[in-house]
C-alpha cells in the first residue's frame, strides 16, 4: 500500500507526520493552549488529559502502519500550532479530512493551506477516489475551507444530539472528487 509522504512542505509551515511520545511536550502543550478553543466544536476537548494525549500518539502509530489515520502536526518556526488528518471514510476510495489550529494561528491561512496540501498529497495516492469534510453546521469557520478549496455540499443531516457544546445538531459533509486527467491527443471541436 503507497503511504503519502511524512513531511510536507508549505511554505512558511510544514505538515509532518507525528513522531510518537516524543512528540508528546508539544502535543500537550498545543492542544492546552488550544482548549477553549476546540471544546464548543471539539467532543474529544471536553476529556482531554495527559493520558488521552499520550493515547493519541502511540495511535497515530499504528494508524499510519494500517493507512487508517495519516495525522500531521503543523509545525511553524519549530513551534507546533496545529494538526490536520485524513481518515477511512465509510466507503474505501474515500477519506474524510479534519482540522484545528492554536487560535493564534487562525485568521492566516493556514488551515486553508494545510487542507489544500493534503488535498494535493491525498490524491497521489491511487486508492483515494474522493476527499470530504464534515463540521457542525454552526461551525462556519471550517465551512470557509471546503467552499475556498473547490468542494461540493453534498450532505446536511440531523444527528441525534449535538456532539459538542455549540452544535446544532446538522452536520454537513462536503465531498471533492479526484480531479479528472486531461485527455491528450482529443483534437479540439
Amino acid at each position: 500500500m503507497e503511504r503519502p509522504r511524512q513531511i510536507i512542505e508549505c511554505g512558511d509551515f510544514v505538515l509532518r507526520r507525528w513522531r510518537g511520545q516524543s512528540d508528546f511536550p508539544p502535543a500537550f502543550k498545543l492542544i492546552e493552549e488550544s482548549l477553549d478553543h476546540l471544546r464548543p466544536w471539539e467532543p474529544w476537548a471536553a476529556r482531554h488529559t495527559e493520558k488521552s494525549t499520550r493515547a493519541f500518539l502511540a495511535k497515530s502509530e499504528s494508524n499510519w502502519a494500517s493507512g487508517d489515520v495519516y495525522n500531521y502536526a503543523i509545525v511553524k518556526d519549530g513551534t507546533l500550532i496545529g494538526m490536520c488528518q485524513t481518515y477511512r471514510g465509510a466507503e474505501p476510495e474515500g477519506r474524510r479530512m479534519g482540522y484545528w489550529l492554536h487560535p493564534a494561528a487562525t485568521g492566516q491561512g493556514i488551515a486553508t493551506r494545510a487542507t489544500a496540501a493534503m488535498i494535493t498529497e491525498m490524491f497521489t495516492l491511487p486508492d483515494v477516489e474522493y476527499l470530504e469534510i464534515a463540521h457542525d453546521l454552526a461551525n462556519t469557520s471550517s465551512a470557509a475551507i471546503p467552499r475556498r478549496l473547490g468542494f461540493t455540499e453534498v450532505l446536511r443531516e440531523q444527528v441525534t444530539s449535538p456532539a459538542a457544546p455549540s452544535g446544532s445538531g446538522i452536520d454537513v459533509v462536503w465531498r471533492l472528487n479526484r480531479p479528472t486527467p486531461p485527455v491528450h491527443g482529443t483534437p479540439c471541436p
